[in-house]
């Protein structure tokens, strides 16, 4: 048996090079496997291994003066949800974009699972949700009645809320994502804007809420960075199969390398289509002029990215 740990922390880290070598030399002797960034902000981190070196790790990380109080949130899985270690120095640990903008002092509200089911539970009439992940993501699993804009990267949500101002004025505005860290700076952005009445955050995304609300407002999968692709939260099916509309919520990658396209198909597509997105990229498989992945399991952990 084993777990997947997924955790962040905004903090400042002087030298992030040192924070790296530290983190590989922990992770290689733990066996762990996953994603790790770094940057003099902080760190941002899902990694997956047995229930002991998980355990081992988290008593590791909480030992560190910059690093106590990390929340680490659990779920199923182990080392073999991810091809291998990847631990990186990035200049975000989440890509905002938003330079000189959305600080993290600036953050909104954080309002716990229990205070943002009642504020659901009884929604004001000026409040709007707003689910602040990618179009994969929101395609199969979203909070019920929430905005969700057309975002392929989170770089992408600063001119959303820019185009949009006029919508949140005078609004409370109630924002998430999975796990907590987009909402942190995605946030601080409105709140810099100083147009909307008040702005929430859900205190460790989806993956708290549902985890205290299974059957709350969150409908449909919570999507995951890693082998699993998505977990059920409930049994609304919220996606569509891109080739023939029928309700469906099954990510897949084309089986065309080169395309790779990341997209919902239903089982009976699966077979007619030879898993591949198109008829395009079957007739080019038949004749040779693309290369075919041997099993869905070289396509990478995900083609959604943050």
């Amino acid at each position: 048996m084993g777990k997947i740990l997924l955790f962040y922390k905004y903090t400042s880290f002087e030298c992030p090079k040192r924070i790296l070598k530290w983190q590989r030399q922990i992770c290689d002797n733990l066996e762990l496997t996953g994603r790790i960034i770094i940057a003099h902000e902080g760190i941002n981190g899902t990694v997956g291994g047995s229930d002991e070196s998980c355990e081992r790790y988290k008593k590791i990380m909480l030992k560190h003066p910059q690093l106590q109080g990390t929340d680490f949130k659990e779920g199923p899985g182990d080392a073999e949800c991810f091809p291998r270690m990847r631990i990186l120095i990035k200049d975000e640990i989440v890509h905002l974009g938003a330079k000189d903008a959305a600080k993290v002092e600036n953050t909104g509200i954080h309002l716990t699972p229990d205070q943002t089911h009642d504020l659901l539970k009884n929604k004001p009439k000026d409040l709007i949700i707003l689910d602040t992940r990618n179009t994969c993501e929101t395609d199969i699993g979203a909070f019920e009645g929430a905005i969700k804009p057309k975002l392929k990267y989170f770089r992408e949500f600063p001119n959303y809320i820019d185009e949009h101002l006029d919508e949140f004025r005078d609004k409370e505005v109630l924002m998430y994502c999975t796990g907590g860290i987009r909402c942190e700076r995605a946030t601080a952005y409105l709140q810099e804007k100083n147009v909307a009445k008040k702005v929430y955050q859900v205190e460790g995304g989806i993956h708290r809420y549902a985890e205290k609300y299974p059957d709350g407002f969150f409908r449909g999968k919570n999507y995951v960075f890693d082998g699993r692709i998505a977990t059920k939260i409930t049994d609304d099916i919220l996606g569509h199969c891109l080739l023939c509309s029928k309700a469906c919520d099954d990510y897949t990658n084309c089986y065309n390398a080169m395309c790779n396209k990341h997209f919902i198909d239903c089982a009976d597509c699966t077979q007619k289509y030879e898993n591949c997105c198109s008829q395009t990229c079957i007739d080019l498989i038949a004749a040779g002029k693309v290369k075919r992945r041997k099993s869905l399991a070289q396509a990478p952990m995900s083609a959604c990215s943050l």
